[in-house]
């Protein structure tokens, strides 16, 4: 089996499961460390032709993450594209098992089953938060409905308050954010690079949590510690 993927956590939890079956990854792929395979380009940007010249028996792919058109191109060449939609926990519990089983995997892997257990009991905080979380700046662009690191967030004790806006990524006035007056400001490090010297600023006065946006936006290994380490993050923000 030769297979291409075209979304970080996918490749993380396809290099991890089924070794030797990764052939190509973009060059947003960072995990697992050292990953040795040919760079395809960008998520929303992937040279098809390369894609092609690999040879993959298969290529796994998002609805959101990559564009409907690089993938008819592969499609229309003759290679099998799997699609997967992941809003919630329990989806990506589903759609990460349909990946591997498709990749090869001899059986369903122990990390995947960590981390369906430590959804199913995730800390609970002392009382329910409000939260804004942005994603992007310049301009202003935070969570809106029906995403997978709001699912993530809700299941931790955290309602972020754009979580019934038309839009699942709307562009919002900083100052319309600010005047939201949230419990907790969610920062995370991806797709936009928050950290302690850009971003906090922009809310005075208001609590701040710099998460990693591995644990909040991606489905993959990662998600058997997510529930801890971003709970832990939350809590310490509000201190």
């Amino acid at each position: 089996m030769r297979v291409v993927s075209l979304v970080p956590s996918l490749t993380e939890a396809v290099a991890r499961s089924v070794p030797g079956a990764l052939v190509g990854a973009t060059d947003w792929c960072t995990h697992p460390a050292g990953l040795d395979v040919v760079r395809v380009g960008g998520t929303k940007n992937p040279d098809t032709d390369r894609v092609l010249s690999l040879a993959p028996d298969l290529v796994v792919a998002n609805e959101e993450e990559n564009r409907a058109p690089d993938l008819d191109v592969l499609r229309a060449a003759g290679v099998e594209v799997l699609v997967t939609e992941v809003r919630t926990v329990p989806q990506a519990v589903t759609e990460l098992d349909r990946v591997l089983t498709a990749c090869g995997a001899p059986s369903r892997p122990r990390w995947l089953d960590e981390a369906q257990a430590a959804w199913a009991d995730p800390p609970a905080p002392e009382r329910r938060a409000t939260a804004v979380v942005p994603i992007w700046r310049r301009p202003w662009m935070v969570l809106g409905r029906d995403t997978f690191a709001g699912d993530v967030l809700a299941r931790l004790g955290v309602d972020h308050l754009y979580a019934a806006h038309a839009e699942r990524y709307p562009r919002i006035p900083v100052d319309e954010l600010r005047a939201a007056r949230p419990d907790v400001v969610v920062l995370p490090d991806e797709p936009y690079r928050f950290t302690a010297d850009d971003g906090p600023e922009a809310f005075p006065g208001l609590p701040c949590a710099l998460v990693d946006g591995r644990h909040l936006t991606w489905y993959g290994p990662s998600l058997a510690e997510a529930p801890r380490v971003l709970a832990a993050a939350l809590r310490a923000a509000r201190r």
